[in-house]
């Protein structure tokens, strides 16, 4: 399974971000006026994102900016999970991904992880990163 995010309007800003934070790329996006639509849509809409393609540590994420004339509500009721098997690296990310945004639990030390943490970022989407304990040699 793979996540697809809608934004309000900013896309393309999120995807960026999601690239310097998890040294990601956005592997393909098309905006609503470059698309079969591109001739219905609102001259100040041509430019957002209909369909994007992010991928970071193996991972693909989709999003778009919702369509003209659509509400965007927000995110509830889920978190995207970014896992590393180094404490400093999952640090590092949690921090990037935090700029500008709210820490809802700092990143630390659990009794299930080396180092976990979760935050809303500046575009509203609640992320958890998590570092798993080594597991015991026996």
């Amino acid at each position: 399974m793979e996540a697809y995010l809608s934004f309000n309007g900013n896309c393309a800003e999120a995807f960026d971000f999601y690239g310097k934070c998890l040294d990601g790329k956005t592997l393909f996006s098309m905006t609503f006026g470059d698309s079969p639509m591109g001739a219905q849509t609102p001259a100040d809409y041509k430019s957002k994102i209909m369909h994007a393609t992010f991928e970071a540590r193996g991972q693909k994420i989709m999003g778009s900016d919702m369509p003209p004339g659509m509400p965007f509500e927000g995110y509830k009721g889920f978190s995207l999970s970014v896992q590393s098997n180094d404490v400093e690296a999952g640090r590092k990310m949690f921090n990037a991904l935090a700029e500008g945004g709210k820490v809802t639990m700092p990143y630390e030390p659990t009794f299930w992880a080396a180092g976990f943490g979760m935050l809303v970022d500046k575009f509203g989407v609640p992320w958890m990163v998590n570092v798993e304990q080594p597991a015991a040699k026996g």
